[in-house]
């Protein structure tokens, strides 16, 4: 069967010329109908209907496709229209702008206001939106906060929205804790299939991520060297520079161990480390890494102190101005929520076993970036005199801004007068090597939830492993009421951050 066969019922054949001229990387979806809650939200307005936009662009959908948002704002259809075209203009400002394609994307959207709070709200305008046949593929995204994911979805079923051929989109942080997160994941379970919620993870849908599987799984140079025996310690980085802008008082009842570490750290690192699945699969795929997890050597009152650092972020210099201290900026008087944490993590395996990973994010650091950085070991002996400095190779895996993989090796520095030696990088740059616009994550994954595939996305055992791990730190914190180390905005962090590596004399890389 072709391609075009295979897609024959769901587009004309007008539909699959345009789509084969496009890019043979953008291989169509079937029609589907998406439902956005939380549709004049910032995650909406910046992210989903953006990325949409783009696919419809590329021609990835054919323009039968329905998407439509629900807020509990009173407006008009045509009210809504306009304001997802001022913020596509306001955040999409370095693309140029297609009046006609973007009227055309328009025609595929609706808007529906339903206050999901309100136990007696109608759900027949929705209803009434939708594909009576039940023969789309249907999507719900819940851009909502977590604690209304339940009653959503409660919503969805009592109203008979939630057919068998439906799905379901969580954002995360799925819950504050591993007792939220439980309640959480039960109350979506009872109206839908495990195989049909897509917990989701923006970094899971990077292109760098997805390259560290094909690193490791696609090339025989690297998985040898893929251990103890090779690597020295593994570094982990999501620094932002920017401070908590509007999300203060959601930032100030979850800090960064809940905001970044159970959801974004804890995926690179269980990618990083987990063994071979026996298939890209998403069932294969997604056991590998819960063994990680499970694997994870606690953390507790006993050592909190020695492996992990809070940290705060106070009145210093960002891109050469003066900012705001965090309490400033979330609006309180006092407050011990980490903007920063630090931990030094170990995996109780025999593939990993002894070697350090050290995990850090924070707000207002001095600058923005997420990187994997594997560190091996240095040559067991130098051939070139002890006057030789000998730099231990290094591979870093910069996810953002600019995607790419370094590989710095030895090699010898040119010219006479003696043997010195120089540390370059092999170096593999996204914007260098493909010219091509590729989808970014949002793009990506929600193509996969319309194809249906769970690959990059959390499943349910995964998030409650995570949370029992960061519950255990959470509780430490609280009984040892370990408090947060001040650092000025601009900073990498605090000094104990430092110093927690100087015991085991390692020291943070600096950015590449």
């Amino acid at each position: 069967m072709t391609q075009n066969d295979k897609f024959q019922g769901a587009y004309s054949d007008n539909d699959i010329d345009e789509a084969a001229e496009a890019s043979s990387a953008f291989l169509p979806v079937s029609p589907f109908e998406i439902v956005v809650f939380g549709g004049t939200g910032d995650l909406a307005r910046r992210k989903l209907l953006p990325a949409l936009y783009h696919r419809f662009c590329d021609k990835q959908f054919a323009k039968n496709v329905r998407i439509i948002a629900v807020s509990r704002s009173d407006i008009t259809r045509e009210a809504y229209l306009q304001l997802i075209q001022e913020s596509y203009q306001n955040f999409e400002q370095d693309e140029q702008f297609s009046k006609s394609q973007w009227d055309d994307f328009c025609k595929l959207v609706d808007y529906v206001s339903i206050d999901v709070l309100d136990a007696k709200a109608d759900w027949d305008a929705l209803k009434s939106k939708l594909d009576a046949s039940e023969q789309l593929t249907r999507v719900f995204y819940l851009a909502m906060p977590p604690r209304l994911f339940s009653d959503i979805c409660t919503g969805l079923g009592k109203a008979g929205l939630a057919h068998k051929g439906s799905r379901v989109v969580l954002e995360k942080p799925i819950g504050t804790d591993y007792d939220s997160a439980f309640e959480i994941n039960e109350g979506v379970g009872r109206v839908f299939h495990e195989n049909r919620i897509y917990r989701i993870d923006h970094y899971l849908g990077k292109e760098s991520v997805q390259n560290l599987m094909v690193l490791r799984f696609g090339n025989i140079l690297l998985e040898p060297l893929w251990s103890s025996s090779a690597i020295e310690h593994i570094e982990l980085t999501v620094a932002e520079s920017i401070g908590v802008g509007g999300r203060g008082s959601y930032y100030d009842g979850a800090g960064a161990l809940r905001d970044m570490v159970q959801n974004h750290l804890l995926q690179l690192l269980c990618l990083s480390t987990m063994e071979a699945p026996a298939s890209i699969n998403a069932d294969d795929l997604r056991t590998e890494k819960i063994k990680v997890l499970r694997a994870l050597a606690p953390i507790t009152a006993e050592n909190v102190k020695a492996v992990t650092v809070r940290g705060q972020y106070v009145k210093g210099v960002v891109e050469g101005a003066a900012k705001d201290d965090y309490l400033t900026d979330v609006g309180v008087d006092q407050s011990q929520t980490e903007t920063y944490v630090a931990i030094k993590a170990e995996i109780n395996n025999w593939r990993w076993k002894g070697v350090p990973i050290y995990m850090r994010t924070g707000k207002r650091m001095s600058s923005r970036r997420s990187e994997l950085i594997i560190q091996f070991k240095p040559v067991p002996h130098s051939i070139f005199g002890q006057d030789t400095l000998i730099n231990p190779n290094r591979l870093v895996i910069r996810l953002q801004p600019d995607e790419a993989v370094k590989l710095f090796l030895e090699i010898k520095e040119p010219g006479a007068g003696g043997l010195r030696l120089k540390t370059l990088p092999l170096n593999l740059s996204y914007a260098d090597n493909f010219t091509v616009r590729y989808p970014d994550a949002y793009e990506r994954l929600l193509m996969d939830v319309v194809r249906g595939n769970l690959s990059l996305f959390m499943r349910r055992d995964e998030v409650e492993a995570a949370w029992r791990w960061c519950d255990s730190i959470l509780e430490a914190w609280a009984e040892t009421q370990q408090a947060v180390a001040y650092y000025p905005a601009g900073a990498d962090g605090p000094d104990a951050a430092k110093d927690m590596l100087a015991s085991d004399n390692d020291a943070w890389s600096d950015s590449e």
